[in-house]
């Protein structure tokens, strides 16, 4: 339910991890690399974790994308999902979840951004600053994956806001 332009460029990339345990960094690895490599068509953000606060910045744009890792099995190794709001708001000044941000978003700011999930699997958590092997290559797949289904879609919808 947007009801306006928002103030930004339209699309935000919030990494969401710790890169000091290893796997849990994909999140923050993936947003290194894409917005290396598409420059200039997103904005992007690096979280350890959501907290409210972020309801306000996911109500100034018009696509949200959450990247994080999984210990979960996935089958292709990542996974993208429509991101639903949730029904409610959880009592916590810290570690809020995607639908919770995206359910205050539309609660404190009337905005309800396009927003999806990114889950890449992990698999290894203890503390360091190396991603597995295994991980690795669901990273690659899931930035594959993200530049030949999203990237054109952004092209256009970039394009209306410069």
């Amino acid at each position: 339910m947007n009801d306006s332009k928002t103030e930004k460029s339209g699309i935000l990339i919030i990494g969401i991890g710790n890169s000091g345990r290893n796997d849990d960094g994909l999140g923050w690895k993936f947003v290194d690399i894409a917005s290396q490599t598409m420059r200039g068509y997103f904005d992007v953000e690096y979280r350890y974790q959501l907290q409210i606060e972020d309801a306000e910045l996911v109500s100034k744009y018009n696509k949200v994308i959450f990247a994080d890792a999984s210990q979960e099995a996935i089958q292709n190794g990542f996974e993208i999902t429509m991101c639903k709001k949730a029904g409610h708001y959880f009592f916590s000044s810290h570690l809020q979840s995607p639908e919770t941000i995206l359910y205050l978003a539309e609660m404190l700011y009337n905005k309800r951004p396009e927003t999806f999930t990114l889950a890449i699997e992990g698999k290894n958590w203890g503390l360091g600053k190396s991603i597995s092997k295994e991980a690795e290559k669901n990273l690659e797949k899931a930035l594959a994956y993200f530049k030949k289904t999203f990237l054109p879609s952004i092209r256009p919808f970039i394009m209306d806001y410069q």
